[in-house]
């Protein structure tokens, strides 16, 4: 199916398209109805993928003008590397989609554009229980060991 998909930067003109996955993949992380991001959270996250002092960027899988997928990445500094990291955010394709190598290309493309920004690594989270995503992941990166400890503020 990857044969004819193209990855490439999201553009203003995708907004029809993008917010469905957007949504899609809020949903799968049981943030969608009472519990939805608000409204302003998504017209912000939309602007900071054109705003040239915002560090977040975003991809699309799309194959004859339907985007399939997306992925938001965003880079930043740490104290243990002088290169940035870029931290992979948001993944997500349509259930059409899975399996069919879509995730893996977006993953691929945010490594192209880390090494293009001369980052040392990147990285992600996903949920314990996203037991198909982790087959992929397990796949193309190494799963360090780290727990992830969080406190709403």
């Amino acid at each position: 199916m990857s044969g004819d998909l193209t990855i490439r930067f999201v553009a203003r003109s995708d907004y029809e398209q993008w917010l469905p996955l957007w949504n899609g993949y809020n949903a799968f992380y049981g943030r969608s109805g009472p519990s939805a991001l608000a409204p302003e959270i998504t017209a912000t996250t939309w602007s900071r993928l054109f705003d040239a002092y915002e560090p977040v960027h975003a991809l699309v899988a799309e194959r004859g003008g339907e985007l399939l997928g997306l992925t938001h990445y965003l880079f930043h500094r740490s104290t243990t590397a002088i290169e940035p990291n870029c931290y992979l955010q948001d993944l997500f394709t349509n259930e059409a989609a899975r399996g069919k190598g879509v995730g893996r290309a977006l993953i691929e493309g945010v490594y192209q554009q880390a090494r293009l920004a001369g980052c040392s690594r990147v990285y992600w989270q996903t949920h314990e229980t996203n037991h198909t995503a982790m087959r992929l992941y397990d796949k193309v990166a190494e799963r360090p060991g780290f727990v992830i400890y969080r406190k709403p503020l």
